[in-house]
């Protein structure tokens, strides 16, 4: 049986005081018949925040937007243990794709960025299975703490940072850590606290850089596809078994460090490396165009 449920608006006043400019704050509250929370939150542009929260509140959306600059589209369902959300945030005059592709090639226009905040905290108390779709402009993400089952971050000409900034580590182990940037870029941080067994990256024309400089707290697949852009992957110490397979072409450019030694047809692996190693990278990687770069 499913139950639609009303969203909650509260506290102008309240997030007036905590950030000055916000006037709009949205809450989904929490239901105590849900035992996982599946969010998606999807944004065309602007700036966006996503932290962790000591509060009992599924979401709490914090804006300086008016109702006039802005359409939204908020659900929430409950689905026998699962609490569903989805909020879609959507420009009234939103940038056409033809000119986000002019100002990722040849540079900004003389306009003024884009001061659209958005500013979202999730609960500390309840796992989720997180996706989130952004646009342009620029999105910091941080999960410090947060009980992540599933992540799935899509962008599109944005640039986006993931991270721990707190040092605290996934509540759970998380099953998949799932990224793809198509012009845009992304930039994640101290992926061994995400306690991810699958990691995966697409990347198009943009950027993506994936920080595994930490060692890792579970033993983690990396499976990577990059089309015409730049992956750069830094490494842990040498004493973290790492195993690296590329399938590229003579169109890309693939720099891999003296550690890692070649064992076999676009095989290498380090000294610390053999089969059934505990918290091992195992990474599977392919390339047509683009660059991977390895770093210590």
């Amino acid at each position: 049986m499913q139950r639609k449920i009303l969203l909650t608006g509260c506290g102008i006043a309240i997030a007036g005081l905590a950030f000055g400019q916000i006037k709009k704050q949205f809450t989904v509250e929490d239901s105590p018949s849900c035992e996982n929370i599946r969010l998606c939150v999807k944004a065309n542009s602007g700036n966006c925040f996503i932290k962790p929260s000591q509060n009992p509140e599924i979401l709490n959306v914090f804006s300086n937007q008016t109702e006039a600059m802005y359409g939204h589209n908020f659900r929430k369902e409950v689905k026998g243990k699962t609490c569903e959300v989805l909020l879609n945030l959507e420009e009234v005059q939103a940038d056409g794709i033809s000119q986000t592709i002019s100002t990722r090639f040849f540079g900004p226009s003389e306009e003024p960025a884009s001061e659209k905040l958005w500013k979202m905290y999730l609960t500390d108390s309840k796992p989720y299975f997180l996706e989130l779709n952004y646009g342009v402009g620029n999105a910091n993400i941080d999960l410090s703490g947060l009980a992540i089952k599933n992540l799935k971050i899509n962008t599109g000409s944005a640039d986006v940072n993931v991270g721990y900034n707190s040092s605290l580590e996934n509540q759970i182990d998380m099953d998949t850590f799932f990224v793809k940037v198509d012009l845009g870029s992304v930039n994640v941080k101290n992926l061994n606290l995400s306690r991810a067994r699958f990691v995966m990256a697409d990347v198009g024309f943009g950027n993506m850089t994936l920080d595994f400089s930490n060692k890792p707290l579970v033993s983690n697949r990396i499976k990577g596809s990059v089309g015409a852009g730049n992956l750069i992957i830094i490494l842990p110490s040498a004493d973290t078994p790492v195993l690296v397979k590329i399938q590229d072409s003579w169109l890309c450019s693939v720099k891999v460090p003296v550690s890692l030694k070649k064992i076999a047809e676009n095989t290498f692996a380090n000294a610390a490396y053999s089969k059934g190693s505990k918290n091992s990278l195992v990474f599977d990687l392919d390339v047509s165009m683009g660059n991977i770069v390895f770093k210590e």
